[in-house]
């Protein structure tokens, strides 16, 4: 049966008498805050950065999924306001935790964010109050780190407070699906927590999905990327080979595409990038070597990606020597720095070891991105540059990394020596054909 905390908790989420609270106010944690102040609540966002509290009650978005007529109507409404100050989880019902989960250089998982913001919740936690973590990370987080600090205050999951897991799923730049429309999977430590987490969600998403457990919840986003690793992994391969054989990898692809069944198309690039594929799948194989198991396939497929980068600026090095320059010397355009198409997000972007790897090879490299202004990597620092005739026609090659939708490549391929084309974005183009050099 429903503990009394459970179904006043629930009252108040359906009246939307409650108060919601977001911890993490960035690519995951503002769209998740503006859905719920959408669709009725009263919503307070917490952020240790300054800057993006100030943003926020000003009524400018940051986030480029965020619309800042959207979320400027939110704040003057009072639906929307954001803090630094922890000391607002007193006056709040529910809390979702969007922090940032990194890897260590040694490949852990570093949950010091996760930890961190549990304390400031166990320092405030109070009976009927609803605690979901939606960041990544490997299976049994929820319950074997979160749990402990929070049942240390003497309150009791279930009955005095409510605790679950629920994977974010935002697709960054993706228009078609959004926060409100991507399907939620909750898994509860108790069923009255996966009860109270469903409730809330239901105010504000379209469809969710209940499963039987927090750790299978954490373990849901992990397949879903590994599953999205993996197979890159295989289709990186194919490349590799392909061009030692001689072949073009995208007809390749095309072709087996055309099968209505048993074959889903996956495509090569010059690396992984974004916080989620890179780093996911090494979540589920720390965890799995703690018990264990050695996941062959998830090392594998990470290794194979890693190496991408390695491999555009080998090809790089092939194409500028068969036209009688080495890579030392030459002036290289990067066209695109943000890990997707369409976006700003630099995470983990194979542009990044690309070029450190062509000016440690002596190369003089620039960049181009229309949604990244500059780009530091340690030592280096870059300016965006602008991209006309003149810039185009004094390099000796240009490298698609980012096939952004607003670049004209029949005009750039018209001005340019050789273009290097990672993402297969010169699909179709014949004029000028004998420039364009594959991975």
């Amino acid at each position: 049966m429903p503990q009394e905390e459970d179904m006043d908790l629930i009252g108040k989420i359906k009246s939307k008498a409650a108060k919601p609270c977001v911890i993490g106010l960035g690519y995951v944690g503002l769209p998740l805050a503006v859905e719920f102040s959408r669709s009725g609540f009263c919503v307070t966002g917490i952020d240790v950065d300054k800057a993006k509290v100030n943003s926020i009650n000003r009524g400018i978005s940051y986030i480029q999924d965020v619309d800042s007529k959207v979320l400027g109507e939110l704040v003057r409404e009072g639906r929307l306001k954001a803090t630094g100050d922890f000391e607002a989880l007193k006056e709040v019902d529910t809390i979702n935790i969007c922090v940032p989960t990194p890897l260590r250089k040694t490949k852990e998982p570093d949950i010091s964010y996760i930890v961190a913001a549990a304390e400031e919740i166990a320092r405030h936690l109070r009976k009927g109050q609803l605690v979901i973590l939606e960041s990544t990370t490997y299976p049994g987080t929820t319950e074997e780190v979160i749990l402990p600090m929070l049942e240390a205050t003497g309150l009791e999951v279930g009955r005095d407070f409510f605790l679950a897991f629920s994977p974010e799923r935002i697709d960054p730049g993706n228009r078609e699906f959004t926060t409100k429309n991507i399907p939620k999977v909750v898994g509860g430590i108790t069923k009255e927590c996966t009860r109270a987490a469903c409730a809330l969600y239901e105010q504000s998403i379209e469809k969710v999905i209940p499963v039987s457990s927090t750790q299978a919840a954490e373990m849901v986003k992990l397949l879903e990327n590994t599953f999205r690793s993996v197979n890159i992994g295989l289709v990186n391969e194919m490349a590799l080979m392909s061009t030692k054989l001689g072949v073009d990898v995208w007809e390749i692809i095309d072709a087996a595409s055309t099968k209505p069944f048993g074959f889903m198309p996956f495509y090569p690039g010059p690396g992984l990038g974004g916080h989620c594929i890179p780093i996911d799948p090494l979540f589920l194989s720390w965890k799995a070597k703690l018990n264990g198991f050695e996941p062959r396939f998830i090392e594998l497929a990470s290794e194979i990606n890693r190496l991408m980068p390695e491999h555009v600026v080998s090809r790089v090095a092939d194409a500028l020597n068969e036209r009688q320059k080495c890579v030392r010397g030459s002036k290289i355009l990067i066209l695109g720095v943000s890990y997707k198409r369409d976006v700003s997000d630099t995470r983990e972007s194979p542009a990044h070891d690309i070029i450190k790897q062509l000016k440690a090879k002596g190369a003089e490299v620039l960049y181009n991105d229309p949604y990244v202004p500059s780009l530091k990597l340690e030592e280096i620092s870059l300016r965006s540059a602008n991209l006309a005739d003149e810039l185009l026609r004094s390099i000796d090659c240009a490298v698609v990394v980012t096939d952004h939708s607003s670049y004209n490549y029949l005009w750039i391929l018209a001005n340019t020596k050789l273009l290097i084309d990672t993402r297969n974005a010169t699909r179709g183009i014949t004029n000028g054909k004998e420039k364009i050099v594959k991975i």
